[in-house]
Protein backbone atom coordinates (compact mmCIF):
# COMPACT_ATOMS: atom_id res chain seq x y z
CA UNK A 1 0.00 0.00 0.00
CA UNK A 2 1.17 3.56 -0.74
CA UNK A 3 0.43 6.16 1.87
CA UNK A 4 2.75 8.54 0.01
CA UNK A 5 0.54 8.28 -3.10
CA UNK A 6 -2.93 9.30 -1.91
CA UNK A 7 -5.98 8.48 -3.99
CA UNK A 8 -9.37 10.07 -3.33
CA UNK A 9 -12.53 8.78 -4.99
CA UNK A 10 -15.81 10.67 -4.92
CA UNK A 11 -17.93 7.56 -4.91
CA UNK A 12 -21.53 6.48 -5.39
CA UNK A 13 -21.82 2.84 -4.24
CA UNK A 14 -24.99 2.39 -6.32
CA UNK A 15 -23.08 3.11 -9.54
CA UNK A 16 -21.38 0.22 -11.35
CA UNK A 17 -18.72 2.50 -12.86
CA UNK A 18 -17.91 3.93 -9.44
CA UNK A 19 -17.73 0.42 -7.92
CA UNK A 20 -15.40 -0.67 -10.75
CA UNK A 21 -13.11 2.31 -10.16
CA UNK A 22 -12.92 1.63 -6.44
CA UNK A 23 -12.19 -2.06 -7.10
CA UNK A 24 -9.43 -1.19 -9.61
CA UNK A 25 -7.77 1.20 -7.16
CA UNK A 26 -7.88 -1.37 -4.36
CA UNK A 27 -6.66 -4.18 -6.66
CA UNK A 28 -3.64 -1.97 -7.44
CA UNK A 29 -2.93 -2.03 -3.66
CA UNK A 30 -4.06 1.47 -2.78
CA UNK A 31 -6.49 2.19 0.03
CA UNK A 32 -8.20 5.33 -1.21
CA UNK A 33 -10.04 7.95 0.74
CA UNK A 34 -13.65 7.25 -0.22
CA UNK A 35 -16.00 10.24 -0.19
CA UNK A 36 -19.62 9.19 -0.53
CA UNK A 37 -20.73 12.53 -1.92
CA UNK A 38 -24.43 11.68 -1.84
CA UNK A 39 -24.12 11.63 1.96
CA UNK A 40 -21.60 14.44 2.45
CA UNK A 41 -22.72 16.77 -0.31
CA UNK A 42 -20.43 19.19 -2.13
CA UNK A 43 -19.06 22.63 -1.41
CA UNK A 44 -18.72 25.26 -4.13
CA UNK A 45 -14.90 25.52 -3.75
CA UNK A 46 -14.61 21.72 -3.80
CA UNK A 47 -16.59 21.35 -7.03
CA UNK A 48 -14.87 24.30 -8.68
CA UNK A 49 -11.43 22.89 -7.82
CA UNK A 50 -12.30 19.35 -8.94
CA UNK A 51 -13.81 20.55 -12.21
CA UNK A 52 -10.87 22.85 -12.94
CA UNK A 53 -8.31 20.14 -12.18
CA UNK A 54 -10.21 17.58 -14.28
CA UNK A 55 -10.67 20.04 -17.15
CA UNK A 56 -14.46 19.71 -17.12
CA UNK A 57 -17.26 22.22 -16.83
CA UNK A 58 -20.45 21.89 -14.82
CA UNK A 59 -22.21 21.12 -18.14
CA UNK A 60 -19.81 18.26 -19.04
CA UNK A 61 -19.92 16.94 -15.45
CA UNK A 62 -23.73 16.98 -15.31
CA UNK A 63 -25.29 13.59 -14.70
CA UNK A 64 -28.23 13.48 -17.07
CA UNK A 65 -29.52 9.93 -16.53
CA UNK A 66 -30.93 8.67 -13.25
CA UNK A 67 -30.89 12.20 -11.86
CA UNK A 68 -33.39 15.06 -11.62
CA UNK A 69 -31.55 17.03 -14.36
CA UNK A 70 -34.40 16.87 -16.87
CA UNK A 71 -37.20 17.71 -14.42
CA UNK A 72 -35.14 20.62 -13.09
CA UNK A 73 -34.81 21.97 -16.64
CA UNK A 74 -31.02 21.62 -16.60
CA UNK A 75 -30.66 19.86 -19.97
CA UNK A 76 -31.42 23.09 -21.85
CA UNK A 77 -28.09 24.38 -23.20
CA UNK A 78 -29.15 27.93 -22.26
CA UNK A 79 -28.76 27.04 -18.55
CA UNK A 80 -25.56 28.70 -17.30
CA UNK A 81 -22.66 26.89 -15.66
CA UNK A 82 -23.36 28.95 -12.53
CA UNK A 83 -26.96 27.68 -12.44
CA UNK A 84 -25.73 24.12 -12.97
CA UNK A 85 -23.25 24.51 -10.13
CA UNK A 86 -25.99 25.83 -7.82
CA UNK A 87 -28.18 22.85 -8.73
CA UNK A 88 -25.29 20.44 -8.07
CA UNK A 89 -24.81 21.91 -4.60
CA UNK A 90 -28.51 21.45 -3.87
CA UNK A 91 -28.72 17.99 -5.51
CA UNK A 92 -25.35 16.13 -5.25
CA UNK A 93 -26.68 13.32 -7.51
CA UNK A 94 -26.38 15.77 -10.44
CA UNK A 95 -22.58 15.39 -10.48
CA UNK A 96 -21.40 12.59 -12.72
CA UNK A 97 -19.18 10.05 -11.03
CA UNK A 98 -16.71 8.96 -10.02
CA UNK A 99 -14.32 11.87 -9.73
CA UNK A 100 -10.88 10.60 -8.69
CA UNK A 101 -7.86 12.59 -7.51
CA UNK A 102 -4.26 11.43 -7.11
CA UNK A 103 -0.83 13.08 -7.38
CA UNK A 104 -1.15 12.44 -11.15
CA UNK A 105 -4.27 14.59 -11.47
CA UNK A 106 -8.05 14.56 -11.33
CA UNK A 107 -10.37 12.77 -13.74
CA UNK A 108 -14.00 11.99 -14.22
CA UNK A 109 -13.43 8.24 -14.62
CA UNK A 110 -16.05 7.24 -17.17
CA UNK A 111 -15.23 4.67 -18.44
CA UNK A 112 -13.75 3.21 -15.28
CA UNK A 113 -10.40 2.22 -16.81
CA UNK A 114 -9.52 5.93 -17.06
CA UNK A 115 -8.51 5.62 -13.39
CA UNK A 116 -5.43 3.66 -14.54
CA UNK A 117 -3.98 7.00 -15.77
CA UNK A 118 -4.05 8.28 -12.19
CA UNK A 119 -2.18 5.36 -10.57
CA UNK A 120 1.55 4.66 -10.27
CA UNK A 121 0.97 0.94 -10.73
CA UNK A 122 -1.70 -1.25 -12.28
CA UNK A 123 -3.59 -4.05 -10.59
CA UNK A 124 -1.93 -7.44 -11.12
CA UNK A 125 -3.20 -9.08 -14.29
CA UNK A 126 -5.27 -10.43 -15.63
CA UNK A 127 -7.81 -7.95 -14.29
CA UNK A 128 -11.37 -7.46 -15.56
CA UNK A 129 -14.18 -5.07 -14.67
CA UNK A 130 -17.51 -6.21 -13.18
CA UNK A 131 -18.87 -6.86 -16.68
CA UNK A 132 -15.93 -9.13 -17.54
CA UNK A 133 -14.14 -6.66 -19.83
CA UNK A 134 -10.39 -7.23 -19.50
CA UNK A 135 -8.43 -4.03 -18.74
CA UNK A 136 -5.07 -5.49 -17.61
CA UNK A 137 -3.68 -8.59 -19.32
CA UNK A 138 -1.91 -11.56 -17.72
CA UNK A 139 1.46 -9.83 -18.19
CA UNK A 140 0.25 -6.79 -16.27
CA UNK A 141 -0.13 -4.55 -19.35
CA UNK A 142 -3.05 -2.27 -19.99
CA UNK A 143 -5.48 -3.66 -22.59
CA UNK A 144 -6.62 -1.30 -25.34
CA UNK A 145 -10.38 -0.71 -25.20
CA UNK A 146 -12.49 -2.67 -27.66
CA UNK A 147 -13.49 -0.55 -30.63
Amino acid sequence: MSENFPVVIHHNPDCGTSRNVLAIVRAADYEPVVVEYLQTGWTRPQLQALFAAAGVTPRTALREKKSPAEELGLLDTAVSDESLLEAMLAHPILVNRPLVASPKGVRLCRPSELVLDLLERLPPGPYAKEDGELIVDAEGRRVAPAA
